[in-house]
């Protein structure tokens, strides 16, 4: 394990920063990082890519920042390296108006990817809301979140909790999206 606690949040600023976590890949190789260190043959397994696909990968977070080397070891007169990720949390950038969300983006093909015959928890609710409604429902979101983060075991199964909480796009501007 890490010998150092990582930082708690890195903010994603940088272009190369961004590229690296908009691609699925890296994304599903940060979430296998999450708990634990791993090495190349480690993450390649976890994600299903070959090894040379896993290390192009990790080299990228790597260069960007999102993943460091924790520990090396020699087996057989390789050095095996250990990665982890750079913080407990990366934070992401706006994606501003008619941006992709990043963060959307992976969590549905992240559903889509997961067996259909496992539990899921699914469900979209239009409400209307206050203001005052609108930030304690957001503010009791996050901090769910955060209690059942702290709750994780690394030795326990993945599970993906991912919630969205916003004001769609007025009706005008929506119907005139889609013509």
């Amino acid at each position: 394990m890490p010998t150092d606690d990582p930082p708690e949040t890195l903010h994603v600023t940088t272009d190369e920063q961004l590229r690296a976590v908009s691609n699925l890949t890296r994304h599903r190789i940060m979430a296998v990082l999450r708990f634990e260190p791993a090495t190349i043959t480690q993450i390649a397994e976890r994600v299903g890519l070959a090894k040379g696909s896993s290390s192009y990968h990790v080299r990228l977070l790597e260069r960007a920042g999102l993943v460091k080397v924790v520990r090396t070891r020699k087996v057989r007169g390789v050095t095996e390296r250990y990665y982890a990720m750079a913080a407990r949390a990366i934070l992401l950038p706006d994606p501003g108006e008619g941006g992709p969300d990043v963060l959307m983006r992976h969590a549905v093909a992240d559903l889509e990817a997961s067996p259909v015959d496992d539990e899921r928890h699914v469900r979209m609710a239009h409400l209307r809301l206050t203001e005052e409604q609108f930030a304690q429902l957001g503010a009791r979101l996050q901090a769910l979140a955060d209690e059942y983060q702290q709750l994780s075991d690394p030795a326990l199964p993945d599970v993906s909790l991912v919630f969205a909480l916003f004001r769609p796009a007025p009706r005008e501007q929506a119907d005139g999206d889609s013509k």
